[in-house]
């Protein structure tokens, strides 16, 4: 068998993230199409003592994919297997894109995601791995829609969870960072297909967050950008409408020189930092300063251009907590002159039940931080990224999964009510730590911290 599993997978395979911040370059990686194939590419790690780590489409902006052992990619293994137009429920292989299902399945069929994150270029199984989100009051992560998974343990076995059997593994397995075996199928639950329609809004970021609950409160799905340098911010308001879609293309973006421009200015502020507050006025008058509504179908309202190369943090804080946490962070990007760039995201989320959910029983915000990588240069971030995760360690922040963070299980323990119980099931479920990298034995402190290198 040894010969026949080494010939599926490809040694010198260098793996990169999206944003090109992380990379490895595992033992061996495999692509595998079928059941058997992944339930001998176990057998064989666990023949040889080798860890295992799934990765996903690898947009994750941290190390969560990345091991020097052995990777296995579910690219491959990407067919949907049922459409349940009854319960409006669709079932998927682990590897499928959400892009797919948006594009290719479930317009088909009259059905659509309740809430998306910014991008489609993910896997579903990474998607609920890592607690990705989108924004909305009355909506939860990504997570919080499934409704049954099979998953593959280390030994080949397949447990099969939902809400008539293994119910009790559903919050901790819904969101589980690739630690406990590898997710063979999903299911989702979704609603009848819809339109948005999202109005964008100037507005003051004082006046934001002064009436919070009634901006919130305002639109189906609700979140804003603010823009370091200004008291600016740009809101968005999305609603379920019945109305025909209306799109307005612009030439300038659509050709790509608007980006490639910003690059070009953002790339000059690497030699010039003082130059980043101008850029970032100049482009809120310029593209952010009226008021402008689009109505389209939800996933392409939903979805939002990262534009190019790019270092983000984010963290979710209690709802209460957005005032103090914004104005803390921008009395230190002023106070320090940091280049701070623009945006600053800051989306709310439901409260839910899933065990490692940054959501875990509290109504949330979630702040992302971002700084531009012009033409794929290196910029400098540490010092801004550090001061953000002191100030929203303070009031009770948890990180993102899937974006850099440095806390570990000596902290999450103090965050995360049931941290004890998942780690319990973890250590059940795989307890020769097949599925850890370095990335999780760090989160779960099963070896000595150590700090990660930046490409």
């Amino acid at each position: 068998m040894s010969n026949d599993i080494r010939s599926l997978g490809k040694s010198g395979k260098k793996f990169t993230n999206w944003a090109t911040t992380y990379s490895c370059l595992p033992e061996l990686y495999f692509e595998p199409e079928t059941l058997e194939e992944i339930r001998k590419i176990l057998a064989y790690a666990q023949e040889k003592g080798k860890k295992v780590k799934v990765v996903g489409f690898g947009h994750s902006p941290s190390d969560i994919a990345c091991t020097s052992d052995y990777m296995i990619s579910l690219k491959r293994y990407d067919k949907v297997l049922k459409i349940d137009k009854e319960k409006l429920q669709v079932t998927v292989q682990g590897g499928c894109l959400v892009k797919t299902l948006n594009e290719h399945i479930l317009p088909q069929h009259d059905m659509a995601l309740s809430v998306q994150g910014a991008v489609s270029d993910l896997t579903i199984a990474g998607v609920i791995s890592t607690g990705t989100h989108g924004s909305g009051a009355n909506y939860g992560i990504i997570s919080s829609y499934v409704v049954g998974l099979e998953l593959m343990k280390a030994s080949g076995e397949i447990i099969t969870i939902n809400k008539e059997v293994n119910s009790e593994l559903l919050p901790v397995v819904a969101l589980s960072l690739g630690s406990l075996g590898v997710i063979i199928s999903v299911t989702i639950q979704c609603e009848k297909a819809f339109r948005l329609q999202c109005k964008q809004i100037p507005n003051s970021l004082q006046n934001v967050i002064e009436n919070l609950d009634v901006y919130v409160s305002s639109s189906d799905h609700f979140k804003f950008f603010w823009y370091p340098y200004t008291d600016s911010v740009l809101c968005f308001n999305a609603s379920r409408t019945l109305e025909e879609p209306r799109e307005k293309s612009s030439w300038f973006w659509d050709m790509g020189i608007g980006y490639y421009l910003l690059q070009v200015l953002l790339w000059i502020s690497t030699f010039f930092p003082s130059l980043v507050p101008s850029i970032n006025r100049l482009y809120f008058k310029l593209f952010c300063s009226k008021s402008t509504e689009r109505i389209n179908r939800s996933d392409k309202i939903f979805n939002f251009n990262c534009l190019f190369k790019q270092y983000v943090m984010e963290w979710a804080i209690p709802r209460a907590k957005v005032g103090v946490v914004l104005w803390e962070l921008k009395e230190w990007i002023e106070t320090h002159k940091f280049p701070a760039h623009f945006p600053i995201e800051v989306r709310f989320v439901r409260a839910d039940d899933i065990y490692l959910s940054p959501c875990y029983m509290q109504d949330s915000c979630y702040i992302n931080i971002i700084m531009y990588r012009p033409f794929n240069k290196l910029v400098s971030h540490e010092t801004y990224w550090n001061q953000y995760q002191t100030i929203v360690a303070k009031h009770g922040g948890r990180p993102h999964w899937a974006k850099d963070h440095n806390f570990t299980g000596a902290e999450f323990v103090k965050l995360y009510p049931k941290w004890k119980e998942f780690c319990a099931v973890r250590e059940k479920l795989d307890p020769n730590g097949m599925f850890l990298n370095s990335n999780l034995e760090r989160v779960f402190n099963t070896r000595q911290f150590l700090p990660r290198t930046y490409l």
